[in-house]
């Protein structure tokens, strides 16, 4: 006889509501936990303070129970493929067999720079997602890695990171899309619907405000204000989870204001369950309920610390199970967090008659068209910064020094959460897996027609390439736990770009890194400079290719590049008393503002037309203008629509982006932008904590960066003044006809 919960007529949560019914409370709590199978042991920590929490459950002690979740079986050591799929299908043969209600585990994986795992596409770091300026090919992208997820039993993916970058000292800006929360949200809720749409659970992390650290520290405490975590922390989230359907978030690390989010109801259930209406799990950071008791010592005890984190809101401990089991938690709570494990489960299939289906017989993690999204990713997000002497494109027959460290080191393309670099590097005796051209290499074909030589005295133009070695907890100069004193060039470097700006070469520098480094010091004196934020395997010929002409330039900056290394440069999210004025001897502007990107050819941008100058503030105004591509080549300009808003109850940044498209257009062609602004977009957090729209003057600012403005649209609000909330408008339309 089929039981209800075995009845695939019925909704989610009735079959995982009869499911619950029948279990006992040891069944349930097996539903909470992981199981890290081979964790590393030796020293190569992939999550923080690993070595110290060696203690877990293990998968014998919980399979008479049942087990929630699975740890990364394809990212914590090399495999091959279709070895690793049908491993992991006898696993959940072996799991299933040993419950009483044939229960498979939830197996999630890191999917950050692609999926985490031996011969895998290693795409783009998300930093470059934002420098693409591009939701559509960022979903694209999620889309298909998801399925090559799913395609080998994989059913959750850490990610996307919707951290807003604060302080880029931070060694996780990498993880990070950008400094400005509208395009983290919009960045981020695209890799969302694509992952989801595969049938990945996609996990927003991380909840919240762990950017936000004093000093750029990974595992620090956020000294947030309400306004602040509010107006430019929280959105990412809110749109990823309204408009995104993410099925599950990860709370942070850190605590706000004393209150560590593993351990903070007002955030995990009042705000993200009753305000926001969210129905998925919360899964904990790796270790992240422990640290409750060792870390932030708000619990006496591990078991004290399982207690605090369930009635919080936290449903699974992961990686394994260490707080968890040791628990007696009320049947309420249990029951709970047990139902939403189930429910999930339920909707991946996992209660259905028949199992998992049989794994592929052969794998291909890095097939042609994963391998075509990632270079067309990567050409899309690097940004020629400056390019003052007109020596890019580089000429065919041009004589070429490729210098610097990175020139030619594959190292140079690669996030901290790519295979190589995350688990690949303790393991020097395998191959990489993955093809990935340098730079030096990837110019070589692209120009054949050049005569490359080793002394940059010797060449017309020396391609300097500088920047970081992505690593893990101090391993590299930036990843997690790889945070930086200041905005210097690491390692030195700083030095050698003197000494070869010394030799008179005309030099293009070349900044390969993770995150923006202080370029001021060369500003006249570099002939060219180009950011690439980790732009994976592809990323190679990509640059060569905006450095040949090939590829037009397109990135545009998600986080602006600072002048000078000290003296830390604030967010362009400043309000007034953040910028340059006479009150200090320090200049915080950058040397290229947020959005900042040049072309090899020239816009002009015709006068906007509105459809009204006063709208209600429930209401919305259509604003329409020509782009025209008036050089000589083909470009893409990135329109890009910033609030400012004259007065407000409180400071407010004095621009903040709320609109942007990419008008790619040939030499000669022109397209129309409409853009669709609703009033909802210039609410903001108010003195009484609620957010509001109210009545007044405010200026859409039109351009191609945060610092080049080229139209001013003056709107006034009218009506009464509005308290909005979930149910806001959070995005702008700007069609290109």
């Amino acid at each position: 006889m089929v039981q209800p919960w075995q009845d695939t007529a019925l909704p989610d949560d009735v079959r995982a509501a009869d499911l619950l019914a029948r279990m006992t409370d040891e069944e349930k709590a097996a539903q909470l936990v992981g199981v890290w199978i081979d964790a590393p042991t030796d020293g190569s920590d992939v999550a923080p303070m690993q070595q110290r929490m060696t203690e877990q459950a293990t998968l014998e002690d919980l399979l008479p129970h049942g087990l929630g979740q699975l740890t990364r079986p394809f990212g914590t050591a090399p495999v091959e493929p279709a070895e690793g799929a049908a491993r992991l299908a006898q696993l959940q043969w072996h799991i299933r067999t040993s419950n009483r209600f044939g229960l498979p585990a939830i197996a999630h994986e890191e999917c950050l720079t692609g999926f985490t795992t031996w011969q895998a596409t290693a795409f783009p770091t998300p930093l470059a997602w934002g420098a693409a300026f591009d939701p559509a090919l960022v979903a694209e992208a999620a889309q298909a890695i998801g399925a090559s997820m799913r395609a080998v039993g994989i059913h959750q993916g850490l990610s996307p990171v919707l951290d807003v970058v604060r302080d880029p000292r931070w060694g996780r800006t990498e993880e990070s899309i950008g400094e400005d929360p509208y395009l983290v949200a919009t960045i981020g809720t695209a890799y969302v619907r694509g992952l989801e749409s595969a049938g990945i659970i996609a996990t927003l992390k991380h909840f919240a405000g762990y950017s936000a650290s004093r000093g750029g520290r990974n595992h620090a405490p956020a000294p947030l204000g309400p306004r602040e975590l509010a107006d430019v922390i929280l959105p990412p989230f809110e749109m990823a989870v309204r408009d995104g359907g993410a099925r599950s978030v990860m709370p942070a690390y850190n605590d706000i204001d004393g209150l560590p989010a593993h351990a903070h109801p007002g955030l995990l259930i009042g705000l993200l369950r009753e305000e926001w209406g969210f129905t998925g799990t919360v899964v904990s950071d790796y270790f992240g309920v422990t640290f409750l008791h060792s870390a932030h010592r708000v619990a006496a005890t591990e078991a004290d610390a399982a207690e605090l984190a369930l009635a919080s809101g936290v449903d699974v401990e992961l990686p394994a199970g260490r707080c968890f089991p040791s628990a007696t938690p009320p049947r309420e709570l249990l029951d709970r967090a047990a139902l939403r494990v189930l429910t999930q489960k339920c909707a991946l299939g996992m209660l259905d008659p028949g199992g998992e289906p049989e794994p592929p017989g052969s794998v291909d993690l890095d097939p042609p068209r994963l391998r075509d999204l990632a270079a067309r990713l990567a050409q899309e997000s690097v940004v020629l910064l400056a390019n003052d002497r007109g020596v890019l494109p580089l000429a065919p027959g041009v004589r070429i020094a490729v210098a610097g460290p990175l020139a030619d080191d594959p190292a140079a393309m690669l996030g901290c959460y790519s295979f190589p670099r995350h688990v690949g590097i303790e393991h020097p005796e395998l191959p990489m897996g993955i093809e990935v051209p340098t730079l030096a290499a990837a110019l070589r074909a692209e120009l054949p027609g050049a005569v490359f030589v080793d002394d940059p005295e010797q060449a017309d133009v020396c391609v300097l390439a500088v920047g970081d070695w992505s690593g893990l907890f101090g391993r590299g100069t930036s990843g997690e736990g790889c945070d930086a004193a200041d905005l210097e060039l690491p390692r030195g470097q700083a030095r050698l770009v003197d000494e070869v700006l010394a030799t008179g070469t005309p030099t293009v520098l070349v900044v390969l890194s993770g995150r923006p480094y202080a370029l001021g010091r060369w500003e006249s004196r570099a002939a060219a400079m180009v950011q690439a934020f980790f732009p994976g395997q592809e990323g190679g010929p990509a640059v060569a290719g905006v450095l040949s002409g090939r590829v037009e330039p397109s990135g545009r900056l998600p986080v602006g590049v600072p002048r000078i290394p000290g003296g830390q440069p604030s967010s362009y999210l400043a309000p007034p008393l953040g910028g340059h004025s006479e009150a200090s001897s320090l200049d915080p502007r950058p040397l290229f503002p947020f959005g900042h990107g040049l072309t090899y050819t020239e816009f002009g941008w015709d006068e906007p037309q509105g459809d009204a100058e006063e709208i209600p503030t429930d209401g919305e105004t259509t604003i329409k203008f020509t782009v025209r591509n008036t050089g000589g080549r083909p470009g893409t300009e990135v329109v890009q629509m910033y609030l400012h808003d004259p007065v407000g109850q409180v400071a407010r940044p004095e621009v903040r982006l709320v609109g942007y498209t990419r008008v790619p257009l040939d030499a000669g062609a022109s397209a129309e932008v409409h853009v669709t602004f609703p009033a909802d977009l210039a609410a903001y957090t108010g003195p009484d904590g609620r957010r509001i729209v109210e009545p007044g003057e405010i200026e859409l600012r039109l351009g191609p960066s945060s610092g080049e403005i080229r139209h001013r649209v003056r709107l006034w609000l009218t009506g009464e003044t509005r308290v909005v909330g979930h149910d806001r408008r959070m995005g702008c339309e700007l069609r290109v006809r």
